[in-house]
Formats: structure tokens, C-alpha cells, sequence
């Protein structure tokens, strides 16, 4: 059984959340929000750092899914979420778990079938995949949908080992990255 830790960062709001996966059932352990609005920017960092570190090392994940930077309007806020995205690789590569990055429309596309899902979208599918009886918070329903989409993404990649030729190696390729 795999342990999953997605990740949706920010620099205000850091959503986590952790499933296990034991081939088609995933089963929802805990998820949350890492708020740090109220920080300078510095401390931001550093409370995420710790923050994540906090929480691998309590449930001792297997992987971690994290969400791509989207870049919207401000190259600044861009930036920002750089930042708070390398504090979060470096929480996790500080303790050697692998990580597995998935653009934003991929995520939706897993979840609801189409890249262009909205949040009420994607907290409704989350919510039906993992039984929850309630609506986990934006930030960490995000992070919960990375995970299923690394799920999802890493079987449907195990299905296709069975490709020939060129294709096949394109894959195994992409399976080792």
C-alpha cells in the first residue's frame, strides 16, 4: 500500500493532503492548510519548511505529487510561489522522498475529465473518489486531487508497459524521470 502526499503550494496558503493507495481503493488519511498570510515572506518560507517537514515525518509518505506553477497575470506572484515551492521540494528531498510534478490542467482532466474544472468542481469529485462526508477546504481538496492524479497517472502508466517498440522505451524513459 503507497501513501501519497499531495501538494498544492502557495505562498499564503500551502494545502497538503495524504491518501493511501492500494490499487483501485483509495482510502483519505488527513489533509490541511499551511497558513502563513500573515508572515513576511522570509517566514513564510521557513514555516512551510518546517510545517511540511513536520507532517512527512508524522505519517511517513511513500511519494509526493506537487502541483506545477501556473502562471497567472503577476510575474511577482509567480515568483513568490517559486519560492514556497522550492522550500517545499527541499522539505521533501531533505528527507528522500521521491516527487512527481503534474500541471494544473492535467489534474482537472484526471478528476473531472476536462482541463477546465473549477474549484466547486474539483472539491465535488474529491469529495465522491475518497467517500468524504464533508468538504475538506480549497487548499487542501487541491492538494487531495494531486494526489488522485498521481494515482491515477502512475497506473494508467503501468497498464502501458506492455507497449512495443519506440513507444515503449519513450515511456520507460518517462516512468525513470
Amino acid at each position: 500500500m503507497a501513501l501519497i502526499l499531495g501538494i498544492d503550494p502557495g505562498s499564503r496558503v500551502c494545502g497538503y493532503g495524504l491518501i493511501h493507495a492500494k490499487g483501485n481503493k483509495l482510502d483519505y488519511l488527513a489533509s490541511g492548510c499551511i497558513r502563513v498570510a500573515d508572515l513576511p515572506f522570509t517566514e513564510r518560507l521557513k514555516v512551510i519548511f518546517d510545517e511540511l517537514s513536520s507532517i512527512i515525518e508524522k505519517y511517513h509518505p511513500n511519494e509526493v505529487a506537487l502541483e506545477e506553477i501556473f502562471v497567472g497575470r503577476s510575474p511577482v506572484s509567480a515568483l513568490k510561489l517559486g519560492h514556497a515551492r522550492g522550500a517545499v521540494i527541499v522539505a521533501c528531498r531533505n528527507l528522500e522522498l521521491p516527487i512527481f510534478e503534474y500541471p494544473p490542467n492535467q489534474i482537472k482532466k484526471a478528476l473531472v475529465g476536462r482541463g477546465r474544472a473549477d474549484k466547486e468542481q474539483m472539491q465535488h469529485m474529491v469529495m465522491s473518489i475518497l467517500s468524504l462526508k464533508a468538504k475538506p477546504q480549497k487548499d487542501a481538496a487541491d492538494a487531495l486531487c494531486v494526489a488522485v492524479c498521481h494515482v491515477h497517472t502512475q497506473a494508467s502508466l503501468i497498464k502501458m508497459v506492455g507497449v512495443k517498440g519506440s513507444r515503449r522505451k519513450r515511456l520507460q524513459d518517462h516512468i525513470k524521470r
